[in-house]
């Protein structure tokens, strides 16, 4: 295990049943930041798949996102899937269901110790019969860090570095395909990675994500 495994483990053994959102003595979620949740919100993005977010990225879902994503605490995965799934039986066609996780840049997912999108979704299809996950999506090594990026910028990042796995695709006979990530800002990566399923003949029925941060209300 390595020295940021290791601090997530700790923190586990520490803090077992805490809050998600604020870190309060309640699991999953203390009732004002259950009250602070929602609600979904369906952001438009011209050129791709229809979206459901859990909710906007502000208050404890953003908190309990950062907890997770950027400060080792894995164990937050099974309140935060939950959640996906709660939204999943919202935006799901006709079974079978795959998700498809967006990818994470290599050096990012090393350092938080491992794909947290990825982990989401197996979590989210350990929940769900008929649910399955398949990772047929990669981030070029020349791709870099997203954030600070406008619209424009985030679009030319991923233009031709999202690339497909022929052998990792959904298997034949898949009715719904969706894509899922943590958060939709501008719709780069949801974009990309709908053209590039696309492109090798899968067809994305919708995309769900954790948190809304676009800018249109």
């Amino acid at each position: 295990m390595d020295v940021r495994g290791l601090g997530a483990a700790l923190v586990d053994l520490v803090l077992p049943g805490d809050c998600a959102g604020c870190g309060a003595p309640v699991h999953p979620w203390c009732p004002r930041c259950r009250a602070d949740l929602g609600p979904p919100t369906r952001p438009y993005l011209p050129g791709g798949p229809p979206v459901l977010a859990v909710g906007r990225y502000t208050g404890p879902l953003r908190s309990a996102l950062l907890r997770y994503k950027e400060r080792g605490r894995r164990d937050l995965a099974g309140p935060l899937a939950a959640m996906l799934a709660a939204a999943l039986d919202e935006a799901v066609g006709p079974p079978p269901v795959c998700l498809v996780p967006a990818p994470s840049r290599a050096a990012a997912a090393r350092e938080r110790g491992g794909d947290h999108v990825a982990r989401l979704c197996r979590a989210v299809a350990a929940r769900r019969p008929g649910v399955r996950v398949a990772r047929p999506l990669r981030l070029a090594s020349r791709a870099r860090d997203s954030v600070g990026l406008d619209a424009e910028q985030r679009a030319a990042n991923l233009a031709g570095r999202v690339r497909v796995r022929p052998a990792a695709l959904p298997a034949p006979g898949t009715a719904s395909v969706l894509l899922v990530d943590d958060v939709v800002t501008t719709g780069a990566t949801l974009r990309t990675c709908d053209d590039a399923l696309a492109a090798a003949g899968v067809a994305v029925w919708a995309a769900v994500v954790l948190c809304d941060a676009t800018t249109a209300r």
